[in-house]
């Protein structure tokens, strides 16, 4: 089955940039353009994609209203430059499937398009590595009301103590991965690319992907963002800056 895509961008070379990643995939065909947000909505209603990818600062009308517009019938992406936790809370109220940056490169265009038909909702790791960063520093209620602003550990406390130790010493039950794919998970919970990945750690782009694609079946990850989030829920995430 074919996945029917609409794009809405203002900017034509990324409207064309988008329909080459998107038409190169064997089950997807770009069905419609829109260079502003009142027509987007329009060949939406008319067109019936499966999935609307959507830029946010656009004339006549904002990727987030067309959002708001069209979510409840149809998959939308937000597809943006900016790199705001305002538009991405806005964007998923309205109803987004996912929220992607447009430096996040084709691969993960294409995975947010599969996401949204799959139900899922990406979010650019980058962004995800955020929300999630500030969300692990920040106390439960209960323990602010006992013990001020000391910071609270990620549930099961018997996990993150042994996450603590060496990767070789923690138990296989709380960590499935070897030592290399911890070193790589970690990475993707930065943010960082494949080919970053590859480049800090001096081995080749495939490989790196190669260890990606275990680390997802290992942690039963549907993506990227799944791995970022069980680094950060088990305290894995060694103190990297992430922000």
């Amino acid at each position: 089955m074919t996945t029917r895509i609409l794009l809405a961008d203002d900017q034509d070379d990324i409207r064309s940039g988008f329909r080459l990643i998107l038409d190169s995939q064997p089950d997807m065909a770009v069905v419609g353009e829109a260079s502003d947000g009142e027509t987007a909505v329009a060949l939406a209603r008319e067109l019936q994609p499966d999935v609307v990818l959507a830029d946010i600062r656009m004339p006549r009308m904002d990727g987030l209203e067309v959002t708001r517009q069209l979510a409840p019938t149809t998959r939308v992406v937000v597809v943006t430059t900016f790199d705001l936790d305002d538009y991405v809370h806005t964007a998923l109220r309205n109803g987004a499937c996912g929220f992607l940056l447009k430096r996040s490169g084709p691969t993960l265009l294409i995975e947010a398009v599969r996401a949204a038909m799959a139900g899922d909702t990406l979010i650019s790791p980058q962004i995800t590595v955020r929300l999630l960063s500030r969300l692990s520093a920040v106390p439960s209620p209960a323990a602010t009301e006992t013990a001020g602003p000391a910071p609270v550990p990620a549930p099961a406390p018997a996990e993150p103590a042994a996450s603590r130790t060496a990767p070789g010493a923690e138990p296989a039950a709380a960590n499935p991965l070897t030592e290399r794919e911890l070193e790589i998970a970690r990475l993707v919970a930065r943010g960082l690319t494949n080919a970053e990945i590859a480049e800090a750690l001096f081995i080749s782009a495939g490989t790196a992907k190669t260890h990606i694609a275990n680390i997802q079946a290992k942690l039963a990850a549907r993506n990227r963002v799944g791995i970022a989030a069980w680094v950060w829920e088990h305290g894995l995430a060694g103190g990297a800056d992430s922000a």
